[in-house]
């Protein structure tokens, strides 16, 4: 589907003329026009990226086959775009959208091959206001860029959730079992935000600093914003992933402790045995003539000195804080 915009000194004075003629529209003064291919059939591909605009056939075959890295170059007269529009679901996790931009003097042109919703939210903004001005095509270039950074917001929420939730979950015990798989899928998730990010803020970066004539000075600080943005953003994508590697470390510490505990009283319970044990390992000695069983309150003494030795090792304990 083709969706065009036609601006004459600044103001909407068109939208969607026939495709055929959009070369002679171009070519009027003081006519700016965005044309929007969304999941554009071959014939309108060829019509408007071939015909009309008569593109590079790399940049082409660049918009027909997806790239899965951002991409820059400067021809003549444009700039071509590649960049990526994210989604984010706790079951598909990141899924990136390629589209393609074509920035001209009095033109842009975007290409994706499926519905993107930050295109289509500027579309439908400056159908709805078709009073606001608009003096170049890098406007649209830039609000179109200023929306797919937004979109990064709800994904990196979500994933900030997730980190809180297991970070509970690691002071409330969580088992392992169910721990270990959370943190491994979690860090995968960082990773995979941080590479989705860092080549488009070096995009927006090298856009900002203002180098090509297609971009008006004008435009420079929004960019540059917008390159602070997405580098706040893999910032806290690192920091949540060393928090995350933290929070882990944490568990492992707790869990040592806890195993130590159990250790230390077992021992313990183990050392109060040891007067129990030589006792009645002595009384227990199978010799012709022991003294100690021809008493008469030999089994008594024998109880009494078990009791006494066994609360005397307990006190021992105790006051060492070994128990």
């Amino acid at each position: 589907m083709i969706t065009t915009l036609v601006y004459r000194d600044n103001k909407l004075v068109g939208q969607n003329p026939l495709p055929e003629t959009l070369a002679t529209v171009r070519g009027e003064p003081g006519v700016v026009i965005w044309v929007d291919l969304s999941e554009p059939t071959a014939e309108e591909t060829q019509l408007v990226l071939e015909t009309t605009f008569a593109f590079h056939p790399l940049t082409i075959e660049d918009c027909v086959i997806d790239s899965p890295f951002p991409k820059l170059e400067e021809y003549d007269d444009y700039l071509y775009l590649v960049m990526h529009a994210v989604d984010y679901t706790r079951t598909e996790h990141f899924t990136t959208t390629e589209l393609d931009i074509f920035l001209g003097k009095n033109f842009l042109v975007t290409f994706h091959k499926k519905p993107l919703k930050p295109v289509q939210t500027a579309l439908e903004r400056y159908q709805r206001t078709p009073t606001t001005l608009v003096r170049g095509p890098d406007r649209f270039m830039h609000v179109i860029l200023d929306l797919m950074v937004e979109a990064y917001k709800p994904a990196v929420d979500e994933l900030r959730d997730e980190l809180e939730a297991l970070e509970e979950g690691v002071l409330k015990d969580m088992d392992a079992q169910e721990l270990f798989p959370m943190v491994i899928a979690l860090r995968k998730r960082f990773s995979a935000l941080r590479q989705i990010v860092r080549p488009q803020r070096e995009i927006v970066t090298n856009l900002a600093e203002g180098k090509t004539k297609l971009i008006r000075s004008v435009l420079v600080p929004y960019l540059r914003d917008l390159a602070e943005d997405l580098s706040r953003i893999e910032g806290q994508a690192s920091a949540w992933a060393e928090q995350l590697i933290l929070s882990f470390r944490v568990y492992l510490n707790k869990s040592s402790h806890e195993a130590n505990d159990g250790i230390r009283v077992l021992t313990g319970i183990t050392a109060l045995t040891i007067p129990v044990l030589l006792i009645s390992g002595w009384f227990g000695m199978n010799f012709e003539r022991m003294h100690e069983l021809d008493t008469r309150f030999g089994y008594a003494f024998a109880a009494a000195l078990t009791l006494v030795g066994t609360l005397g090792m307990l006190r021992f304990m105790r006051k060492k804080k070994w128990l």
